[in-house]
């Protein structure tokens, strides 16, 4: 199995609906997002997938959420915009156009939350 990942950045707002504590009111993050595509072959010229589309579908997905609040974003109305909620999001974004493994979000260096769907 090949595995390849790529990161990406964004800024964006957010209050956890439900939270006892700090993280009830809004606050900011500085948002890290890793994508890891999966592939069992190589292509002709011995690539899984090329980082820089890989990256260009990351960057798209990325800028909707850039600089915003995303407790106003229409899926996070309905979803509680978690680190969880957000990788799953950004999951089924890339997922139209990429056959993507796991997507990672830190909203801390040290905070980290994953999701992937079963093959």
């Amino acid at each position: 199995m090949f595995k390849i990942e790529v990161f990406g950045n964004f800024s964006a707002a957010h209050k956890l609906r439900g939270y006892k504590g700090k993280c009830e009111n809004i606050h900011g993050h500085n948002w890290k997002v890793g994508v890891e595509v999966s592939k069992e072959k190589l292509d002709n010229i011995g690539i899984a997938m090329d980082f820089k589309v890989l990256k260009r579908h990351l960057k798209t997905v990325l800028n909707d959420l850039d600089h915003k609040d995303l407790n106003s974003l229409q899926y996070f109305k309905k979803f509680n915009p978690t680190s969880e909620n957000i990788a799953k999001f950004i999951y089924g974004e890339l997922k139209k156009k990429v056959d993507v493994s796991t997507v990672s979000v830190w909203e801390a260096e040290d905070s980290k939350a994953t999701y992937s769907e079963d093959r």
